[in-house]
């Protein structure tokens, strides 16, 4: 027998981490040597304070303004005279803090020169999309933020559909500095010289994929539109 047909005779082994694994008690060297065929799809892992918490995967209203976002800044890094700075920008990434593993839904790295090493190279910028519920503004505004800035991360922006506005969140002197900017207003960082934010852009792309996941009205026929009487 061959090898190709030996491996092919051998059953694969089902994925051994899921939406029952959430509550599990691991190690950060466990997680991280967890692969893409130990868990099952479509869900998001995430370390906290030594328990694996597993959350659906995010919703298309935030999905697509994340994928504009991106677009927004490849194309800035390929044509802007100051697009170099731009390291790299990748969606739905693990943060590696020191305990706790985040997923967090945007990075950016500036000023290194070249490709980051994920595990090493702190973000310069990390973007959450805030979900809903006053538990996710808890985690999305206070949580995150003292946990990235205490990281290292210069800014983190989190966008909220919601209350449709962008909070920057810096390290101050005497803590964090927030800056809150309207959807009405552009932003614009020294971590990305000449790069303007349309926040309102990725707001009413966020309303589209909202609107499109609401469940239409079911319309009774009428005369014009060939009821049971024809």
């Amino acid at each position: 027998m061959s090898p190709i047909t030996a491996r092919r005779r051998t059953p694969r082994l089902l994925p051994r981490i899921g939406p029952d694994s959430a509550g599990r008690l691991m190690t950060t060297a466990e997680f991280d040597a967890l692969g893409y065929d130990d868990c099952v799809e479509g869900y998001r892992y995430e370390l906290i304070n030594g328990v694996l918490v597993v959350s659906p995967a995010v919703s298309s209203a935030e999905m697509g303004p994340n994928e504009y976002l991106g677009y927004l800044l490849l194309v800035y890094q390929e044509s802007h005279p100051n697009g170099r700075c731009l390291d790299a920008t990748l969606p739905e990434r693990d943060i590696f803090l020191p305990e706790n593993r985040r997923r967090a839904d945007r990075v950016i790295w500036t000023g290194l020169g070249r490709l980051p090493d994920e595990k090493h190279d702190i973000p310069s910028i990390v973007i959450e999309f805030v979900s809903p519920g006053r538990r996710a503004a808890v985690r999305d505004y206070e949580t995150k933020r003292d946990e990235y800035l205490g990281f290292g991360v210069k800014e983190y922006w989190g966008i909220d559909r919601f209350l449709r506005q962008m909070t920057v969140f810096r390290t101050g002197p005497e803590g964090s500095i927030a800056t809150v900017i309207p959807e009405s207003q552009n932003y614009e960082t020294p971590l990305l010289p000449g790069f303007v934010l349309p926040l309102g852009w990725l707001i009413a792309r966020a309303d589209l994929w909202d609107q499109s996941s609401r469940p239409r009205k079911s319309r009774q026929p009428g005369p014009s539109q060939g009821g049971p009487n024809g």
